[in-house]
């Protein structure tokens, strides 16, 4: 038997959420998966790109992420896009629930990641941009690289 893994090793993340949304706060939670869907997670077989997160009878869900079927799973694959179920404590999940009804937030996921040899998922509590914010933010950043372009270019004539 093999010691256990330790440490955090990230597996995908999810760009577009940052581009979409401001995120307020971010949570950890587990995933309830099968075992074809870790292996094919440990491969890097994981996309997150337009996926939510949901609450039903008390329960988290993920909805969206997809999850490449292992190809030396055959009949033990399941549904690459089935609703997973994540893994918070119940006090959480009301909470959270409560923000999202509340201030008509939005609970997106942002990584996968392994942590001691288990799944996890990193959950962001998010306010949607808007089309002129997205614009600001990549003038912001177009702005911040030509300084450093400019400030580049001085120091190497010097």
């Amino acid at each position: 038997m093999s010691p256990k893994a330790s440490g955090v090793k990230l597996v995908a993340q999810n760009k577009k959420a940052y581009h979409d949304y401001y995120i307020l706060e971010k949570f950890e939670a587990g995933v309830e998966l099968y075992g074809t869907e870790v292996k094919s997670i440990r491969q890097g077989n994981v996309n997150l790109k337009d996926a939510f997160c949901f609450v039903r009878n008390g329960e988290l869900f993920t909805q969206g992420v997809h999850i490449s079927p292992y190809e030396k799973g055959n009949v033990f694959n399941r549904d690459p896009m089935r609703a997973k179920r994540l893994l918070m404590h119940k006090r959480e999940i009301m909470r959270l629930y409560g923000r999202i009804k509340q201030d008509g937030l939005a609970l997106i996921p942002l990584s996968v990641y392994f942590k001691d040899s288990r799944v996890k998922l990193e959950l962001g509590l998010a306010r949607g941009k808007k089309l002129y914010d997205k614009r600001e933010a990549a003038a912001e950043r177009s702005s911040e690289r030509e300084m450093e372009r400019h400030i580049k270019d001085r120091s190497i004539s010097q």
